[in-house]
């Protein structure tokens, strides 16, 4: 990092610390005592502060890892400053928890945009720090640094976890990836993740090496035509069934192996993934998941995927391959029709925004859930296109772990999006500096919305005296 990238790294992450300590007073001013999940998660962590590490609410469906590092956080720092009495393991002292995983965030991507982009002379270390700056800001994210979520620790030692693997420190990004796991269950995922980026980097290698020795020009390492990709997974299943290859890709994962061995035997022995109240967090196939989650990447990028130039390609495309594009239609048709789930939070919390999606739009007409295909289709093809300088084995490895993380999900939920699109956001090419700053000024007024509505647009429930709250 050069001076000058430094000082500016510094300022950036300076003032928005400063900025999200101004936001986090305000927050806990209007908000003093626990919100929705935090009336679950700010108990749990206050027994654990006295503790009580054997008592567990059981409507809370994830594991410890929140309550954990609050306690080995806020217990040195109320002995070395002197705090005593209700301060320490207050709703706003294990708030700030998140406050310090969002500084920690800010740091990690931009480490993670440094070392996946340094091929790339073009970049500038302002585009670096500019980017960093618009996805700390992720307004989906950004909101639950604020209140005592899973959220912002679990996107930390996720992305910690990927920063390490990346330099090949693969037992220490599989220690995190088990940190990770122990905020969300379903960060398992993006552990096999970290090991599918060392398997997809040798099938890369191997590729190419397979291309040379047959002098074929036509078939790339990028993705093409549907014959080559047949081809390219026909060399897969043959790369991965060979006793040598899987011997030296097992000696490489191992650490990711035991992480995966654990998981299954936490499974086993806790009778499913959830942990305490399973009643409301019942998986199965929910594959429009899968389009919502394009949609709501279309949404936040849509500087870089929603342009006239890609327009014109994808119409381009869509003249090209009618027949192809004809059978993606129709399967997602079905899928809609087959395997569309309505949770029943959905349509009872008014107080998320995915209610008043769920309502505005896709209640509007029976049919308005199949009309939405075409826009799926584009977003599916702009989502791809922006991948395209990736190799083949990394996108099918990423697109096999996102449907790992939404398909299985039977609630509507926007958090659920934050790590694929983090990571998606993350791999694309840097964009224009004007497409950038049109990003950031979108974030800032989208964040700027959420705030102002959640501080002072309040509202209550006819049989209730509490006052109630728009959020995310």
């Amino acid at each position: 990092m050069e001076r000058s990238e430094a000082h500016g790294f510094s300022a950036a992450i300076s003032g928005a610390f400063l900025l999200s300590c101004l936001l986090f007073a305000a927050v806990n001013r209007r908000q003093r005592g626990p919100y929705m999940d935090e009336a679950f998660h700010i108990p749990q962590a206050q027994a654990y502060c006295h503790g009580r590490f054997l008592q567990w609410d059981p409507m809370i469906t994830t594991l410890p890892g929140l309550y954990l590092v609050s306690v080995g956080v806020v217990k040195p720092a109320a002995w070395l400053f002197g705090w005593t009495g209700s301060v320490v393991c207050s709703a706003g002292m294990l708030r700030f928890i998140n406050l310090l995983f969002s500084a920690g965030n800010f740091y990690l991507l931009y480490l993670l945009l440094f070392k996946i982009h340094h091929k790339n002379k073009a970049v500038s270390g302002f585009q670096r720090i500019l980017s960093t700056l618009t996805l700390a800001m992720f307004p989906t994210l950004y909101f639950f640094t604020f209140l005592y979520y899973t959220d912002p620790g679990s996107v930390f030692f996720t992305l910690f976890a990927y920063l390490m693997c990346l330099y090949g420190n693969h037992k220490t990004s599989a220690l995190l990836g088990f940190c990770g796991f122990m905020f969300r269950q379903t960060n398992i995922v993006w552990a096999v993740f970290c090991a599918g980026n060392v398997v997809a980097e040798k099938l890369n290698e191997a590729w190419k090496t397979e291309l040379q020795k047959k002098k074929d020009e036509k078939i790339s390492s990028r993705k093409g035509s549907f014959s080559d990709l047949i081809s390219i997974l026909q060399f897969v299943v043959e790369y991965l069934i060979s006793p040598k290859n899987l011997v030296a890709l097992t000696a490489l994962t191992w650490p990711y192996i035991i992480l995966v061995t654990v998981f299954f035997v936490f499974v086993f022995i806790n009778g499913g993934i959830v942990v305490g109240d399973r009643s409301s967090h019942e998986a199965c196939l929910h594959f429009p998941q899968l389009f919502y989650f394009l949609s709501f990447t279309v949404f936040f990028s849509f500087p870089h995927l929603l342009t006239p130039t890609k327009i014109r390609k994808f119409l381009l495309s869509l003249r090209k391959h009618p027949v192809q594009y004809s059978l993606i239609a129709v399967t997602s048709l079905f899928l809609i029709w087959k395997f569309t789930y309505v949770h029943k939070y959905l349509l009872a919390d008014n107080r998320h925004y995915t209610f008043y999606v769920w309502r505005k739009v896709f209640q509007r007409h029976e049919l308005v859930k199949y009309v939405l295909v075409p826009v799926y289709i584009f977003a599916g093809w702009s989502f791809a296109d922006t991948l395209k300088s990736k190799s083949i084995f990394w996108i099918l490895m990423y697109f096999v772990c996102l449907l790992a993380v939404t398909v299985p999900q039977k609630l509507l939920e926007f958090r659920y999006f934050i790590l694929p699109f983090l990571i998606y956001r993350l791999n694309i090419p840097f964009p224009s500096l004007y497409r950038q700053l049109l990003e950031l000024a979108f974030y800032i007024v989208v964040n700027a919305v959420t705030f102002h509505l959640f501080l002072n647009r309040t509202f209550q429930w006819p049989n209730s005296d509490e006052i109630q709250r728009f959020m995310w």
